[in-house]
Order: structure tokens, then C-alpha cells, then sequence
């Protein structure tokens, strides 16, 4: 049986990681778009195992030749397109490259697949930051839209450029509406990882304190190994819909901070400190998903809670600060 291919940009992220493995555990042929850089990128999939088994293509997000190279190199009949400047903090710094890299981008990828396989079938990393300023208590794929960075409004426009490609041109093009979701490979500059990092080297006497902005923000926190699954779920419908994928509960930074210290036995209280240079310009305050649809529609739901989750993510950094 010829094995299934999928082409993924963005896959030495966190989300890119874990769907690779979930794929090739699937038995795809798994290609990444991969922009070459000088850092390390590729630590993400040696730590799940599988950097040897998947085909790294070069390519840019920004430069459209190179994904039509990609897709022709690939022969992909499912694109996932996760890449993107991801961290909300530096798009206020960096407006127009997040602008280029986040929302421009979709649209070089949404044409690359259009041109080379129309009839393959495309995955939009959308996002709960596109809801901002919530208009409703629990967000749903009904909700209005109000986002409040640059990056929400360059996912916006990402996500409403895959809505038209799937109208104008008959695309099977779907987006996840992804609430926060999380693991040990999440990148340190994300408040969760910032802060089990932190309660590591805090536990190992590396580090005295945790400076921090706004506890009291809300969020919808889930598994990132969960919900690289609804991704994959969207792809084998028949048709192409936009899904929340959310774990429906909603929880403080200062109540994740909680379960991390006191899993080392430490009181947060003791450690944290409110610095007001990391509050951002406008605040998202809360975030709510409602997964009812991706519920009913494609048998998904959460798996982990945050205790776990949490809890997990400081012994995998316990053990990276040990060996440092």
C-alpha cells in the first residue's frame, strides 16, 4: 500500500513536532518546509525521536517559488501550515514581520497548493487570540472576532484568506481554531514554559526569582500532543469546516504557577514577582473555548489536564536544568 504523504511547514516547532510523530506513528510519509538557520531547530524532533524520519525540504514561508517547490517535491496530498511568528509579546516589536510571516504567508501556501495539488487538503493553524476582546463568555466558531496584537490580527487574516480559498476555489481547506495548548517542547518565551523553567532552576539553586506581568490572565490550556490529533481529525472529513479545539476550562497564570511550585514542594508567593515590564500594550484578560463541535463532529476531546500537564512539563525541566 503507497504509504499517505503530508507536507508541514512550521515542523521544528512544538505543534509541527508532535503531529510529525503522530503522522509517522500513522504511517505518512512525513516533509517539512524547513528555512535553514544557524540555531539548533531540529531539537524538538530528536527529543520525540523521529529527526531521521522525516524529509526536511528548504523553503521560506515568505517566498512562494520555494513552496511551490515544496509541494511538487513533497507530492502531499495534506498540508498542515503551522509556521508563523507564534509569540504575541514580540509582534508589537515586530508588527510587520509578523504581519509578513503569519498572515502574508497563509496566503503563499494556501497558492502553492492550489497551483501544484488543488485537490489536496490544507490545515490552518488558526488561533484563540484572534478573539481578544471576548464577545461572548465561552468562544465558539460563532463568536466574533476582536483580536488585540498584531498577531491575532495577522492569524485573522490568515484565517479569513483559508475561509475565502475555500469558497473561491473548492479547497478541502479547514482551520483549528487552537486554544492554548502546551508540552515540554513549548518554547521558553511562553509564559507556561517560562514558568517551569523557572521552578526548576529556582528548586535547583540556579535562580532566585520569577518576574512576571498579569496572574491574574486567564486561559484555556491543553496538551499540545492532544490537539496536533484534531488536526489530523479535520483532514479526514469530508468536508472542510473551521473547528475550536479547546479544552472548555478556563484557568489564572497565578493558579498554574500554583500547581508548578508546589509540585517541587515551593510557594509561588515566595518566588513570584509582578514586573509591569511584562504587561503587554492591550491585554487579553480571558479566553474560553467551547470544543462542543469538534465534540460532535469529530469525536475529539481533550485527554490531559492541566495538573498533569503542568506537573509534567517541570519534571522534563528538572531533569534539562540538572544537566545544564
Amino acid at each position: 500500500m503507497q504509504s499517505r504523504k503530508a507536507l508541514i511547514t512550521g515542523i521544528t516547532g512544538q505543534d509541527g513536532a508532535y503531529l510529525a510523530k503522530l503522522l509517522i506513528d500513522k504511517g505518512y510519509e512525513v516533509y517539512g518546509v524547513h528555512a535553514r538557520r544557524s540555531t539548533d531547530a531540529l531539537w524538538r524532533l530528536r527529543y520525540l525521536g523521529i529527526e531521521k524520519e522525516v524529509t526536511l525540504l528548504g523553503g521560506d514561508m515568505t517566498d512562494l517559488p520555494s513552496l511551490l517547490r515544496c509541494m511538487e517535491k513533497s507530492a502531499a496530498g495534506e498540508v498542515y501550515n503551522l509556521a508563523a511568528q507564534s509569540f504575541v509579546g514580540t509582534s508589537w516589536e515586530q508588527p510587520i514581520l509578523t504581519a509578513n510571516v503569519t498572515g502574508v504567508s497563509v496566503v503563499n501556501m494556501l497558492e502553492a497548493v492550489r497551483t501544484v495539488n488543488p485537490k489536496a487538503r490544507f490545515y490552518q493553524a488558526s488561533t484563540s487570540e484572534m478573539f481578544g476582546l471576548i464577545q461572548e463568555a465561552m468562544q465558539s466558531e460563532t463568536t466574533p472576532f476582536y483580536p488585540r496584537s498584531p498577531y491575532g490580527a495577522a492569524k485573522l487574516y490568515g484565517h479569513w484568506m483559508t475561509v475565502n480559498y475555500r469558497e473561491s476555489f473548492g479547497l478541502h481547506a479547514s482551520s483549528g481554531i487552537l486554544f492554548n495548548h502546551e508540552s515540554p517542547l513549548r518554547g521558553i518565551e511562553f509564559v507556561t514554559r517560562k514558568v517551569t523553567d523557572a521552578v526548576a532552576r529556582i528548586k535547583l539553586g540556579k535562580q532566585k526569582e520569577l518576574r512576571l506581568g498579569n496572574i491574574d490572565a486567564k486561559r484555556d490550556w491543553g496538551f499540545a500532543g492532544d490537539y496536533v490529533e484534531a488536526m489530523w481529525l479535520m483532514l479526514q472529513q469530508d468536508m472542510a469546516e473551521d473547528y475550536v479545539i479547546a479544552t472548555g476550562r478556563t484557568t489564572t497564570v497565578r493558579d498554574m504557577c500554583a500547581i508548578a511550585f508546589a509540585h517541587v514542594g515551593l510557594a509561588y508567593q515566595d518566588h513570584v514577582v509582578i514586573d509591569p515590564a511584562f504587561y503587554r500594550p492591550a491585554e487579553v484578560d480571558v479566553l474560553l473555548g467551547s470544543p462542543a463541535k469538534a465534540k460532535a463532529k469529530l469525536g475529539w476531546e481533550a485527554k490531559t489536564d492541566l495538573n498533569t500537564l503542568i506537573t509534567g512539563m517541570v519534571d522534563a525541566d528538572m531533569v534539562r536544568v540538572s544537566q545544564d
